[in-house]
Parts: C-alpha cells; structure tokens; sequence
C-alpha cells in the first residue's frame, strides 16, 4: 500500500510541475506576441488612443472658433448693409 502512495505522489508532483511549465511557457509566449504586435504596431505609425483624442479636441476647437467668426462676420456684414 506504501508503494501505491509514493507512485500517486510521484505522479501528482510529476503533473504539477508540468503545469508550472506549461503556464510559464503561456506566459512567456504572451510576453514575445505583445512584444511583436508593439513593434508591428510602431512600424505601421499608427497613432496612440492620446493623440487621437488630442486631435480630435483640436478640430472641435477649430469648428467652434469657425462658427463663432462666421457668426461675427455674418453680423458685421448685417450691420454694414444697414
């Protein structure tokens, strides 16, 4: 019976390391996909999630300033046909 336990905990060490070494293979193949993608990403320039929103709030800027002059010019011209 003794020998029957030393194989089930040979075993179960046995499965339980190769666990370990299967979720440090997982983890490091992850670790080389994120690295690729990132340099695949830099060398398409794509732009950063930042400065999309950056720009994006420098064309709103950019309308609104429009709109405000086209609405200043739109009353001079008003004002000079009086």
């Amino acid at each position: 019976m003794q020998t029957r336990n030393k194989i089930l905990d040979d075993m179960s060490q046995l499965m339980t390391n190769a666990m370990g070494v299967a979720q440090g293979a997982k983890d490091e193949a992850e670790t080389a996909m994120k690295s690729w993608m990132d340099r695949w990403l830099a060398d398409r320039d794509f732009v950063t999630r930042e400065e999309f929103d950056a720009v994006r709030a420098m064309a709103q800027k950019a309308r609104e300033e429009n709109e405000a002059l086209k609405a200043r010019l739109d009353a001079l011209e008003k004002k000079k046909k009086s």
